[in-house]
């Protein structure tokens, strides 16, 4: 939903106000509506940011548990290197261990002071090669549990690319919910398409730009054949398709409206004015839902060239059809997680 439908809603009645009496009632019941038509659009936008949040903070975790998992990768080639060495270092002790032994056997008939030499350097190396030992032993626990470490990570960095690949998917069905909806529009408007409309893609919204000229003559309300025409045609897409939530924003330049003493006041009630008349259309001789449709005023305040020039003032005058599918259905798939 649009941030403004609410002062929409407000500018219509304004604009209703001026032709005829509103009672107390209906009038609570156009609030009623904005309020509900301001929760669903703060409710969307909330959604659609979570996802795109929820995705980041999924890329970000899975880059710190790729980054964990090339600390362990490497903390287990260093300590494997260190065992192998220790290994080394052990079957090198050992060697003159009974280098040692053999060469106490040979002189234990000779000299006692030697004798004693070879004895304390035999304890010495049997304490080295305990505490080789030792340090072999914890190399390889260890070891063991870097490996434990890498197991787990391993595991957890699999399922956070596994649901990457899920959220990936979703996003990837949304685009392609909203690309399929813009083709239908497209196909239906294709006579008019860059003569005076144009067909996009923004924000998980398709917008149906129509310029002035193609729908009202200046400082006008009232949609000529041409222009009826291509409503005609977007009407029959949205009839044939029931889950589009359709906003018909009016806007205008920023040339004062100055109709003297005329129904309308200012560039504000034009522009709502016009987007009432698009609703009118859009309804007439179809089975749309009413319900599904909100006529919008932007007055001058969302021009699309900020230049002042002609050229640029009349980018502005336009009115915008913004199509907003159902995706309730991939909000709940989200919500799973």
């Amino acid at each position: 939903m649009n941030k403004t439908v609410f002062l929409t809603l407000a500018a219509v009645v304004i604009a209703l106000s001026t032709i005829s009496c509103v009672s107390g009632k209906k009038f609570k019941t156009l609030q009623d509506t904005s309020r509900q038509f301001m929760d669903e659009r703060d409710d969307f936008k909330t959604r659609n940011i979570g996802l795109e949040m929820a995705n980041r903070e999924l890329e970000a975790r899975v880059a710190v548990l790729e980054k964990q998992y090339a600390t362990v990768k490497e903390d287990i080639t260093k300590a494997q290197s260190e065992r192998d060495k220790a290994v080394e270092e052990y079957n090198k002790i050992s060697g003159k261990y009974n280098d040692l032994q053999n060469a106490q056997e040979d002189l234990i008939r000779g000299n006692v002071k030697e004798t004693q030499k070879l004895l304390t350097e035999l304890q010495a190396a049997q304490e080295n090669l305990q505490r080789k030992e030792d340090l072999l032993r914890q190399l390889e626990q260890n070891l063991d549990t870097k490996k434990s470490s890498l197991d787990e990570l391993t595991f957890e960095l699999e399922k956070r690319n596994a649901r990457l690949v899920e959220l990936q998917k979703i996003l990837d069905t949304q685009k392609k919910i909203v690309q399929e909806l813009k083709n239908k529009v497209s196909d239906a408007l294709l006579g008019f398409e860059n003569n005076g409309l144009t067909v996009t893609m923004k924000n998980g919204k398709v917008y149906v730009s129509l310029d002035e000229k193609l729908l009202f003559k200046t400082a006008s309300w009232d949609i000529d054949a041409n222009g009826r025409n291509a409503l005609k045609k977007l009407s029959g897409v949205l009839e044939r398709n029931p889950d589009i939530q359709v906003t018909i924003e009016g806007h205008t330049d920023n040339v004062p409206y100055n109709p003297g003493s005329g129904q309308l006041k200012d560039n504000w009630d034009l522009s709502v004015k016009r987007a009432t008349t698009v609703v009118r259309v859009l309804l007439e001789g179809s089975k749309i839902d009413p319900k599904r449709l909100t006529a919008a005023g932007r007055s001058e305040f969302l021009p699309v060239d900020a230049r002042n020039t002609s050229d640029a003032r009349q980018k502005n005058r336009r009115t915008e059809v913004v199509l907003t599918p159902d995706l309730s259905e991939l909000y709940d798939l989200i919500n799973k997680y």
